[in-house]
């Protein structure tokens, strides 16, 4: 079932191109096939809404939520590691979890992102994807915190990829209530930041994420 629910997941937190109306359809069918419960009802929730919504309103809602609202980030590291050096060295982790799986994430993609990690699972590192997720859940919390203060459907798809994971400990619930009140590292004065381009030992674009919004 995690396997179905991430790969759904994968494809709903893409970005909403024409390739998702095309996949709406299977997509419908593949939630139909899950037992009753939370995932199934989250995820069937946003299929309707992405049904009933025209391409260029919830491609429109996309941007604005995860381009331009900096709590709404749905790259994982970010939370606890902020823009700073620390975030290169978690960035690595991710590779090697997606390599010992087997799997590359497409060139230009960071392997944080959420979706790539749920793909990394529908493609069947699945063990790899999910102890990804649970290292990060106090983010994954904070994500879906901030997508339900802002209304956003997206909200729905996130607290299905939750509720395949073991229920929060206490750590992890003390965890996700400190990067709440104070926010992710900020690096050491007089140190450089990890490189925002792509330079640092992870591949691809690493978003920047000023005050008020950034872009992924």
């Amino acid at each position: 079932m995690d396997r179905a629910v991430h790969l759904t997941a994968s494809v709903l937190l893409s970005y909403p191109d024409e390739r998702l109306a095309e996949a709406l359809p299977l997509l419908t069918e593949t939630v139909g096939t899950l037992p009753a419960g939370e995932p199934a009802r989250r995820l069937r929730a946003f299929l309707d809404h992405a049904a009933a919504t025209p391409p260029q309103d919830l491609a429109e809602h996309y941007v604005a939520t995860f381009d331009l609202k900096r709590r709404c980030c749905p790259y994982l590291t970010y939370y606890t590691y902020g823009d700073t050096r620390k975030r290169g060295m978690a960035l690595l982790r991710f590779k090697h979890a997606f390599r010992e799986a087997g799997f590359e994430p497409a060139e230009g993609e960071l392997p944080d992102h959420l979706a790539v990690v749920c793909e990394l699972s529908a493609r069947g590192g699945t063990a790899q994807a999910s102890r990804l997720l649970r290292e990060h859940r106090p983010g994954l919390d904070l994500l879906l915190r901030a997508l339900e203060s802002e209304r956003s459907p997206y909200a729905h798809v996130v607290a299905a990829v939750l509720a395949t994971l073991p229920p929060a400990t206490a750590r992890e619930r003390a965890a996700a209530a400190k990067l709440a009140a104070e926010g992710p590292l900020a690096e050491e004065v007089g140190l450089p930041p990890y490189p925002v381009n792509g330079s640092g030992p992870a591949a691809g674009p690493t978003p920047s994420f000023p005050t008020d919004g950034g872009s992924r």
